[in-house]
């Protein structure tokens, strides 16, 4: 059984549009948890597959990739580019042009 917490982190991520990327921190609090980013990478790690998450769209919130190069960085950069999302050799995303708000 999924707590309310997950639930929810669940029903934001799914809301990310192709094209768009948001923090781990915005995800956490559109879900109503606070200091909840910890919390979002959890659940991406035990569901994304499962669950069809869209874990590519997930960023630091400076816009960067979180993932370290061999380790993922190179599957998340090219997920994003192939949505639209304009990804610098450094893995760094422009928020003002592809970051989601939440609305």
């Amino acid at each position: 059984m999924l707590s309310d917490s997950t639930r929810a982190i669940k029903t934001v991520l799914k809301k990310i549009p192709k094209g768009r990327v948001a923090s781990y921190g915005l995800v956490a609090s559109l879900a109503g948890l606070s200091n909840g980013a910890r919390q979002v990478v959890r659940v991406l790690h035990s569901s994304a597959e499962k669950d069809g998450l869209p874990w590519q769209r997930l960023v630091r919130k400076d816009g960067s990739i979180a993932l370290p190069p061999g380790e993922g960085f190179e599957l998340q950069r090219a997920l994003l580019e192939a949505e639209g999302v304009e990804v610098s050799p450094g893995g760094m995303i422009d928020l003002s042009r592809f970051g989601w708000k939440g609305r």
